[in-house]
């Protein structure tokens, strides 16, 4: 029998070191080439190719985001100068919710260049370290690279890659990435479309639009001779609406380019003119003034209309869309800049949507003209929908604000400010559904409908629900509208400070201790880490993480603040966080050559970044180690994971497995230096 058990359990292992040997992950691939401009001028491109999902961060990045990529050129400035500054090639920029900051960053593809200027004939080779940081979804790694660039034997311009091959694979790789961007760029179109098709039925409701669905389909159905015939008018006076909106969309897109749309979309001063636009439209709904286009291009259009056949038909639909504007441009408006920060066509996918939403109710009545009767009659219930529309619109206009604050961190929008505004908003909206608050056009009102009622209990019940973020609560039904916890006035919630972990009783920062997220007491030394676990009795949680590893933040503040985890996090474990990015230069004696990598040890980040791959074969952060007091693992590591539910069942596991002193077999000690 034992003769049997043994070789499974070699199986195991070896599979076991197998897949981990697996989690080294190489997302980007360098290639590099040198070439000669002039007698004594040399151009030095590096090329980076990244994996689908993944991106690898600008040079040029704001303080304290993410880690830049470097470029350091060894020797500069003695046997060669720097010509200008590394140039690099198209990037794109993206407002990062976690970090609140605008991020720049490449897909795909990078390419980068350096001009340099030989001032010593004998020199031969120039080298160059580049430390970058590359990100996906469910990681990021933070990693460097020497090349050689030989002067001499590549002065007409010879390739000088890393990697044979690599030149080769570009077109296949520039597909495949292509291939992915076009499928999240479809998932995204799906998005606008519902969202712009329900924004249409929205303005259907309003009363500059919902009269005109009775008034143009009888006069269809009596112009026309034949019932087919009024049909058929019909769908064209629909076709042509949805013809006019995509038209709008296409000048929108052609005139401002989808890139520059989708730039503009994260520039502060565009958030800024739309909260403005957005609060003029709301007041607008509201009654205080109409938003008009020109008296003069409705009649004009309108008396192109009495030309008949399809030329008049097509001049209906655009005289629907002129006079209608009052009531539909503030939303066409709002869903075009929405659209914008997409890029592409989707302008052009949000007005297909919008108009379908607006012209399938003149053709379905045309075709079914008994419906008519089932339509609730006009009057001021239009009114209460479109005033409904300006009470979101103001709401929402205060997002933009928001992110332009946060970009600029003025800190003239708080959290607390910014729920005290929506507090106010909505229960403003909800008086004015129970009718304690009435505008310049409602009509008198002896008494509110069920539906009216029942919509003024909900806004009623959110309002109520956003009262408790005054003091600190999450409100996670709204994450990402209001700025972020710490963004505030109290980022501890009114009347609370920093309150440390159970495992300190003595209510004082144990000795090597810091603070760290959700003020849980943190080691970034794994050795001081340990002694306390032995001392407290507890086992030690590493956490590979990195002062700019995105995936990171996510960890922390959508799965360690649950309050099942957080509690665990403070009482049941001794958190080790090592950052793998700490650009702190070791003690002389304590830098080494990494026997795994071959790589120079100079950094602490160097360090504990070395530490990862030789004992757990892993390169990438988030990274989660469980560990007992002899170093050995309680429970298989664990990377990026978004479901709380799963990260509390990997953290109870662990713990079971320390209480009852039974690590797995195929787990092994932690080798240390």
């Amino acid at each position: 029998m034992h003769d049997f058990i043994k070789p499974l359990l070699l199986f195991f292992i070896v599979f076991s070191a197998c897949t981990a040997e697996a989690q080294i992950l190489k997302p980007v691939e360098w290639e590099t080439e040198i070439k000669q401009v002039s007698e004594n001028e040399y151009q030095l491109i590096f090329n980076a190719f990244i994996e689908n999902h993944w991106h690898l961060y600008s040079q040029f990045l704001p303080e304290d985001a993410v880690n830049a990529t470097v470029f350091k050129y060894e020797d500069a400035g003695s046997t060669y100068e720097l010509i200008g500054k590394t140039e690099e090639s198209e990037t794109v920029t993206e407002y990062d919710k976690v970090f609140e900051m605008e991020l720049t960053f490449f897909k795909n593809t990078a390419t980068f260049t350096q001009n340099i200027k030989v001032l010593d004939s004998t020199l031969s080779t120039v080298n160059v370290e580049v430390e970058y940081q590359v990100c996906d979804d469910t990681a990021c790694i933070f990693d460097s690279k020497t090349f050689e660039f030989k002067l001499k034997e590549n002065a007409s311009g010879q390739d000088n890659s890393e990697n044979n091959g690599i030149a080769q694979d570009k077109d296949e790789r520039s597909k495949s990435g292509n291939t992915e961007i076009e499928t999240s760029s479809k998932r995204s179109f799906w998005g606008i479309f519902i969202i712009a098709f329900l924004s249409g039925f929205a303005a259907l409701l309003t009363p500059c639009v919902f009269p005109m669905i009775p008034m143009t389909v009888s006069f269809f159905t009596k112009q026309s001779k034949t019932r087919a015939m009024g049909i058929r008018n019909a769908i064209f006076y629909g076709i042509s609406i949805i013809v006019i909106y995509v038209l709008l969309g296409s000048l929108v897109t052609l005139i401002f380019g989808a890139d520059a749309l989708n730039a503009l979309s994260t520039n502060v001063w565009f958030n800024v003119i739309f909260f403005i636009l957005l609060v003029v439209f709301a007041i607008s709904f509201m009654g205080a003034f109409e938003i008009m286009l020109p008296n003069s291009w409705g009649n004009k259009i309108d008396s192109q209309a009495d030309r008949g056949g399809v030329i008049g038909i097509f001049f209906m639909a655009l005289a629907l869309a002129i006079v209608s504007f009052s009531c539909t441009g503030p939303i066409v408006g709002t869903l075009l800049v929405e659209a914008a920060s997409k890029g592409g066509l989707a302008p052009i996918i949000g007005m297909l949507g919008f108009s379908l939403a607006l012209a399938l109710p003149f053709a379905l009545f045309a075709a079914f003209p008994g419906w008519l009767n089932s339509l609730p009659k006009s009057g001021g219930w239009l009114n209460t929908v479109k005033v409904f529309l300006g009470f979101l619109e103001l709401a929402l206009a205060f997002k933009f604000l928001s992110n332009a604050d946060l970009v600029l961190q003025l800190h003239l929008l708080e959290r607390e400010l910014f729920l005290a505004i929506w507090i106010a908003i909505f229960g403003g909206l909800a008086l004015y559904l129970f009718g304690k608050i009435k505008l310049p056009h409602d009509s008198e009102m002896p008494f509110i409908s069920v539906g009216r009622l029942l919509m003024g209990l909900i806004v009623l019940a959110f309002t109520i629900y956003l009262i408790p973020g005054l003091w600190g609560a999450p409100l996670k039904i709204i994450s990402g509208f209001p700025p972020p916890l710490q963004y505030s006035e109290s980022p501890y919630g009114v009347g609370n400070s920093k309150s440390v972990g159970i495992s300190s009783p003595e209510n004082t920062l144990p000795e090597g201790a810091v603070y760290g997220p959700h003020d849980l007491i943190s080691f970034h030394d794994y050795e001081e880490g340990l002694a306390y676990a032995k001392k407290k009795d507890l086992p030690v949680l590493i956490d590979f993480t990195g002062h700019a590893c995105v995936n990171c933040r996510k960890m922390e503040e959508r799965v360690w603040s649950e309050a099942a985890v957080l509690e665990i996090l403070k009482s049941e474990v001794v958190l080790v966080s090592l950052y793998v990015d700490d650009q702190r230069k070791l003690p002389e004696a304590e830098q080494y050559t990494s026997e795994t990598t071959g790589k120079d040890i100079e950094t602490i980040g160097n360090k504990w970044s070395d530490f990862q791959i030789k004992n757990y074969k892993a390169n990438a952060q988030p990274y989660y180690v469980l560990i007992g007091h002899d170093e050995k693992n309680l429970i298989e590591p664990i990377a990026y994971e978004p479901d709380a539910e799963k990260y509390l069942e990997w953290l109870q596991k662990g713990i079971d497995a320390f209480k009852n002193d039974s690590p797995p077999e195929f787990e092994k000690a932690v080798k240390f230096y």
